[in-house]
């Protein structure tokens, strides 16, 4: 970066206030610009802070040419839509903690920087403070032994008005987002520190608050227990003034800072960590600073806009701050309304879900369907949050995926990746745009009368009369294929589905199944949903279900001679062709017992080989390889993260001949 970074202020709040005096007094960064949802806002701070130019709406501060990074310096819920928009036109960003709502919307804050190549750091500026760097310096070094109990907090008296920010559950008010998230990020800091890290995330979190009347956390507290026995109590307030301080407490000695949140702010003295090492007394250590709190946030930044992250706040810490207040959150019972399903009714951008013009999704037909199906079908079973089900929902639909798997078992007893779904489509106003393919009669519904009950329970989950696609999830091979293809036929007709399938059906019960329709004029399977990938299974994935995996040269025929539609489950061997699965690593029990043998692991190098010829990941070629075989594929995907999404469609850029199908296969 040659010159000083041009910023603009995006919400001329107090925090922003805090922030554009601390730009002022620094020698790399300058003010240029300031934008606020009304113009006499945006006037009255350019006036205050000097400020050349001032817009009346976010969209043309982020229009400006003059604008090479943006403070956003919103309310916690207009993080997102923001700093996403932002990255989007290639800002830099620098946003306000907490960097989202939760955990999803950071990570696709995090994936927009990514993306567009911007720099992203979440503010914590007490993170940018030498006072921090010297914290961790004395942790590492073992000043006071072995650390085994942290005790942090940060806590205001907010007042009795429960009319504003702190208190309004609009805004994600509480404790815990707004300065919850410093005692929480330092004990992670500290925890990381002693055993050499940059921060450690904790294996366990529980926690209590008192949630007053508008539903947010008053005061709360939490306890964090870390892999190693180290345990961190933090609290936290908005109707309740604190101590503030940060206690380490270790095996030879005690560190204790007075002002850990806030230093260099109202005075710019140096700063003292008192330490205290058993037989030594107390030893203070002085951190000499006259630069503004701020002015060392807004310096950071500006030191690493090259790497696009910063070692104060990366993106992987931010993460794993936002997943600890999720997990706190979900202890004391705290949802925000705006994150509940119904209320979930805009993309993460605000912006209208559409299918972008770009996307190259490929699709196919299957009988009795009106309509195309994408080729990559997703997998709803682990999104258990309506914010999670909305972030990846809408970028699969925008980039031309329609199909959606869900199972009366995924989630749990609770069924949330099933009422989530089904939430999504009402909320978007897509269901004459979706294929939704339902899974049931699991256990103890294996028989023809739980079918029936299980599927009406799944359909007022969902929200639905009818599933397109309805499937058995697993055969129970004590019910004669007869009363399967019965009760299927019944429900078939009351309307509750279009189409039904087999999922987890042997092939001697796939030919008893059609040949017993057959003969009483039913109807029978339209698709079936086994295992099947490039790598072949030694052993069931789950050993306690009876699963099926359909990569048997008799399975392969079957399916290829009858033209038979599979949508595989596992379709990508569940991460085998990863760098992380290899022969020495025996970390994962999944991979060494179900894919580890000689002949995956040389399908696993050929495709590794055709992945760097093609400039592709070799889990993709895996991906290629299903969708490329001799009968109709629909691969079941899982994608957890966007980035995973945006991985995973790569491989509708990918042609395989039928020799390179044939060589992957290890036939020469």
């Amino acid at each position: 970066m040659s010159g000083k970074l041009a910023w603009g202020i995006l919400g001329p709040g107090h925090i922003a206030r805090e922030f554009a005096d601390g730009v002022s007094a620094s020698t790399t960064g300058e003010l240029v610009a300031v934008g606020s949802r009304k113009l006499e806002s945006a006037n009255k701070f350019a006036d205050e802070f000097g400020i050349r130019n001032r817009h009346g709406s976010y969209e043309a501060l982020l229009a400006d040419p003059t604008v090479q990074a943006v403070y956003i310096a919103t309310p916690h819920p207009m993080h997102a839509e923001w700093a996403i928009k932002a990255a989007e036109v290639g800002k830099h960003l620098l946003v306000e903690k907490p960097i989202g709502m939760n955990q999803y919307e950071a990570s696709a804050i995090i994936d927009a920087a990514r993306v567009n190549n911007v720099f992203l750091m979440e503010a914590f500026m007490y993170r940018c403070h030498p006072q921090t760097a010297k914290l961790w310096e004395l942790i590492a070094a073992g000043t006071i032994g072995q650390v085994r109990l942290i005790q942090a907090a940060f806590g205001y008296n907010g007042g009795d008005d429960m009319t504003t920010r702190a208190f309004a559950q609009s805004l994600g008010g509480g404790g815990i987002l707004d300065v919850g998230c410093y005692p929480v990020s330092m004990a992670r800091l500290i925890a990381g520190a002693a055993i050499g890290k940059p921060f450690e995330d904790p294996k366990s979190v529980d926690g209590m608050a008192h949630l007053g009347s508008t539903g947010v956390d008053e005061w709360a507290v939490a306890n964090l227990e870390f892999s190693n026995g180290l345990l961190a109590q933090v609290a936290t307030a908005v109707r309740l003034n604190e101590d503030n301080t940060v206690k380490v407490f270790g095996s030879k000695g005690t560190i204790v800072i007075r002002d850990p949140w806030i230093p260099s702010r109202f005075e710019r003295n140096p700063r003292t960590i008192e330490v205290n090492v058993y037989g030594k007394g107390r030893q203070d250590v002085v951190v000499q600073t006259q630069t503004d709190l701020y002015t060392f946030e807004a310096d950071m930044v500006a030191y690493h806009i090259a790497e696009r992250q910063a070692p104060a706040m990366n993106w992987e810490d931010t993460l794993g701050n936002m997943c600890t207040l999720d997990r706190w959150r979900q202890a004391v019972g705290l949802i925000y309304a705006l994150e509940k399903p119904a209320n979930v009714t805009q993309t993460i951008t605000h912006r209208p879900l559409t299918v972008r013009n770009d996307n190259k999704m490929k699709y196919g037909k299957v009988a009795g369907i009106d309509k195309p199906i994408s080729r990559l079908v997703f997998g709803c079973d682990q999104n258990n949050t309506m914010p999670d089900t909305a972030i990846l929902a809408d970028e699969y639909f925008s980039r031309g995926g329609n199909a959606f798997d869900t199972s009366h078992t995924y989630g749990g007893p609770k069924g949330n990746p099933e009422r989530n779904l089904g939430q999504w489509i009402i909320n978007r106003g897509v269901r004459d745009k979706v294929v939704v393919i339902e899974k049931g009669a699991n256990f103890p519904y294996d028989n023809p009368a739980g079918l029936t009950m299980e599927l009406k329970n799944g359909l007022e989950r969902l929200q639905m009369d009818q599933v397109d696609i309805y499937m058995i999830h697993r055969d129970n091979e004590q019910i004669p294929v007869g009363e399967w293809c019965e009760v299927l036929n019944e429900n078939l007709r009351a309307g509750r589905m279009k189409v039904f399938g087999l999922s987890n059906f042997s092939i001697p019960r796939l030919k008893a199944f059609k040949e017993y329709a057959d003969v009483h004029g039913l109807k029978s399977f339209s698709v079936v949903s086994n295992q099947f990938s490039l790598a072949r299974p030694q052993a069931r994935i789950w050993e306690d279900c009876y699963l099926v995996s359909s990569c048997d040269p008799e399975s392969r025929e079957y399916f290829t001679r009858n033209q038979i539609t599979l949508m595989p489950w596992s379709s990508q061997a569940r991460g085998f062709f990863t760098d992380a699965a290899r022969p020495e690593n025996r970390s994962n029990e999944e991979w060494t017992r179900c894919w580890y043998n000689d002949d995956n692991f040389k399908r696993k190098a050929r495709a590794v080989e055709l992945a760097k010829k093609l400039a592709v990941e070799p889990i993709n070629i895996a991906l290629a390889y299903v969708l490329h075989q001799p009968f109709p594929t629909f691969p079941l995907v899982g994608p957890k993260q966007l980035s995973e999404i945006r991985s995973t469609f790569q491989v509708l850029d990918i042609e395989l001949s039928p020799e390179q199908l044939r060589w992957l296969d290890l036939q020469d």
